[in-house]
């Protein structure tokens, strides 16, 4: 009887465990930080699969050179999940001007919890 509970607690401490895993992004195109002439697409790299239906990533402007933004401007954008699950693309609709963009997504895996994050890159 003690063996069956055992085995029985074990098991559920084993799904809890993988259930409250979130996806963690491993890499990103370009780089957190970077700066780069050209960048023609966004790739965000997981280490989980991404449910496609809710996870997305946005692009904005958030500096120019030689002009002030009052507030951050949106950049046409269109996002995919990968066939493998593993990586989310942001292609914009038009090259990227020089300034500053910060990349928001949100991804959503299989354990159903949304994470969302930002990061920066410049483009001169």
């Amino acid at each position: 009887m003690y063996r069956k509970l055992a085995a029985t607690c074990l098991a559920a401490l084993a799904f809890t465990t993988a259930a409250q895993a979130h996806p963690k992004l491993l890499s990103t195109i370009p780089a957190a930080q970077s700066t780069d002439t050209k960048v023609r697409r966004i790739e965000l790299h997981f280490s989980e699969r991404l449910m496609p239906a809710f996870s997305g990533v946005d692009l904005v402007m958030t500096s120019m050179p030689g002009m002030k933004m009052a507030q951050p401007m949106q950049v046409a954008l269109h996002s995919a999940v990968s066939p493998d699950g593993l990586t989310l693309t942001g292609t914009p609709d038009k090259p990227l001007s020089a300034g500053s963009y910060e990349v928001r997504y949100h991804v959503v895996s299989t354990d159903t919890h949304r994470v969302q994050a930002a990061y920066a890159f410049t483009v001169r």
